[in-house]
């Protein structure tokens, strides 16, 4: 009897654990300058540097201006990291209900050039 109610809990417990739990995206919380988000996932909060692009110092107004414009608060991101720089999480962004990847958006609209070929 002990042995049919220890494999009874087992498989329950596999049951549970074996689910698949819902998770939610991260999301858009502020646009912080030409090649940072911040980035929140209801846990907590990330700085975000975009990874595998370059700007040129004339167009950093234009960049930060074309983020603001067509990212939106809360909206959602799946992170792709590439490490670490400057304390930032260092990550290529993919919107979210799109195959768009943001950082090479800005590289097809002619504001950064992509620097990991």
């Amino acid at each position: 009897m002990i042995n049919k109610l220890f494999g009874f809990c087992l498989c329950l417990l596999l049951l549970v654990v074996a689910i698949p739990i819902a998770t939610t995206a991260a999301e858009v919380l502020q646009v912080s300058s030409y090649s940072s988000l911040l980035i929140g996932d209801h846990n907590r909060t990330y700085s975000v540097k975009l990874a595998c692009i370059d700007v040129k110092p004339e167009d950093e107004d234009s960049v930060k201006d074309w983020l603001k414009t067509n990212l939106h608060r809360k909206q959602r991101v799946n992170l792709f990291p590439q490490g670490a720089e400057d304390g930032l999480l260092l990550a290529k962004i993919k919107l979210i209900g799109s195959n768009d990847e943001l950082n090479l958006k800005l590289v097809d609209v002619g504001l950064a050039t992509n620097k990991c070929i």
